[in-house]
């Protein structure tokens, strides 16, 4: 990756930090070439500070720091895009976000729980219900999601909300180890509405 620090005349760059699972911004900071290859050999983001006029790792004194997970460079190779895995709030006013938003996207826990799903599927551990529906095979999966999609329709006509959506998260989890089970991903059901919707 070759990054053009001098463009802007100050040996600096702008470096977005982004939550690598909720995909929120979380900050903005700047890097030299000693920040960036600190921030890629240590996996904690670390910036120039132009106030101390040195090197600063995120949380090295809160312990908040940021888990590098990627790292990018836009088309002018200027600017950088640091995803992250954050550890606990990023700003020091104590927000999610220094741009005071909630880091919170639930809708992308989906890929969490389909990456532990798939996790599971590998390990196999003992004790685990997933393992458990795993080691049963295509037969009882399917009827388990069967019998979790009679359930949601039951909640839904009975008007019984909470029963609904308990009964709706069981469904979409029972039908995430199928498509598992089956090779595939929840991505691969959104790409088909996708598909569709166009």
């Amino acid at each position: 990756m070759k990054i053009d620090f001098e463009k802007l005349g100050n040996g600096l760059v702008p470096a977005i930090i982004q939550d690598a699972n909720t995909n929120k911004v979380l900050m903005l900071g700047f890097m030299n070439q000693e920040a960036f290859d600190k921030t890629r050999a240590e996996g904690k983001v670390t910036f120039y500070s132009r106030t101390k006029q040195r090197l600063w790792t995120k949380g090295e004194e809160s312990g908040n720091f940021l888990n590098v997970v990627s790292a990018s460079i836009d088309c002018d190779k200027d600017t950088l895009l640091i995803k992250a895995n954050p550890v606990g709030p990023v700003c020091h006013t104590g927000a999610d976000t220094c741009f005071n938003e909630s880091n919170e996207a639930d809708i992308t826990f989906l890929t969490h729980l389909q990456d532990f799903i798939d996790q599971r599927k590998q390990e196999m551990p003992e004790g685990s219900y997933t393992t458990s529906l795993f080691n049963k095979g295509t037969r009882t999966i399917t009827q388990k999601v069967g019998e979790e999609a009679i359930e949601t329709v039951i909640g839904a006509m009975a008007n019984d909300d909470e029963n609904f959506l308990y009964e709706g998260a069981d469904l979409l989890y029972h039908l995430i180890v199928l498509l598992t089970h089956k090779g595939y991903r929840i991505e691969d059901l959104a790409r088909e509405l996708k598909r569709r919707h166009k």
